[in-house]
């Protein structure tokens, strides 16, 4: 019972990593209908961003995190003010290509500046948690604290701030909130930033388990196959089918280790089979 517990902890909090980078999936696919294949790479940067300004330039774990996550914010805003904002209209192909060459580039582009082999991110949180036998990393608890923080902050800032349900507006129809004088570019920008900061978040709070190292950008991935899972564009999906990705992979990996590393795809696959809209899908048939 000890190791069921310890493995489904463990499953937990990696559920909650997968989580807070597919946030930034539905929250980009709601506003903008762009899957960001370089989601994942955002992920990696803001890890790599927050060991600068934390180890490199020597300022601290805390300072070096907040430094970080503002600066991907900055950087996420002028992607899509830059960037992504010209491709509207474009074909879904189009800007498939896109993403995944920006998901490219931006490794490659960590690989000149940092390196490719792999760095420790000292925090605060590296320790070990013993309780009735099950010992646990106090950073794999600070993850999934984490995840519940942010996730109500979000709440909160979506449901009760004039400037998130003004995102809400512009992500149902964006030309309705355009002639209510909405401004809807720069709130899509704006939904870009927060994309990228909670991105950033998730690469802050995994960097202690994984590494930082560019390989951190295929964490994304299994984030995307968690969206799926739970439904791509709903949000409380989002998290229940990272949530769900999350818990089983532990306990898969050790039942059959040849496969380990692909029982999140596995799982999205059978789900596609025969939910295709995934377990919370996003809109709901009405009865008349």
């Amino acid at each position: 019972m000890s190791d069921v517990a310890q493995l489904s902890l463990i499953g937990v909090s990696q559920g909650c990593g997968y989580a807070l980078v597919a946030l930034g999936f539905v929250f980009i696919y709601r506003a903008t209908e762009i899957v960001n294949f370089a989601h994942g790479e955002l992920m990696m940067l803001g890890a790599f961003t927050v060991l600068t300004f934390a180890e490199l330039l020597g300022l601290g774990f805390w300072l070096g995190a907040a430094l970080g996550i503002l600066s991907l914010g900055v950087f996420g805003y002028l992607l899509d003010a830059v960037v992504m904002r010209r491709v509207i209209g474009e074909s879904q192909a189009s800007v498939f290509i896109l993403t995944v060459a920006l998901g490219l580039m931006l490794k490659a582009l960590a690989g000149m500046i940092w390196g490719y082999g792999a760095r420790s991110l000292p925090s605060p949180f590296q320790t070990d948690v013993h309780f009735g036998g099950i010992v646990i990393g106090l950073d794999r608890i600070a993850v999934i604290l984490a995840t519940v923080l942010i996730c109500g902050l979000l709440w909160l800032f979506f449901s009760r701030t004039r400037l998130g349900l003004a995102i809400q507006a512009a992500s149902q129809n964006q030309l309705a909130a355009y002639y209510s004088r909405i401004p809807v570019k720069r709130l899509v920008s704006l939904v870009w930033a927060i994309a990228a900061m909670v991105a950033a978040v998730a690469g802050l709070m995994m960097a202690p388990v994984t590494q930082v190292d560019t390989e951190m950008s295929l964490f994304g991935i299994k984030a995307f196959a968690g969206a799926v899972v739970g439904g791509f564009g709903s949000i409380p999906g989002a998290l229940m089918g990272c949530l769900i990705i999350g818990v089983a992979e532990p306990f898969l990996d050790y039942a059959f280790p040849p496969l380990k590393g692909v029982y999140a795809y596995i799982l999205m696959l059978a789900v596609l089979f025969v939910r295709p809209e995934g377990l919370i899908p996003q809109t709901y048939q009405k009865k008349v």
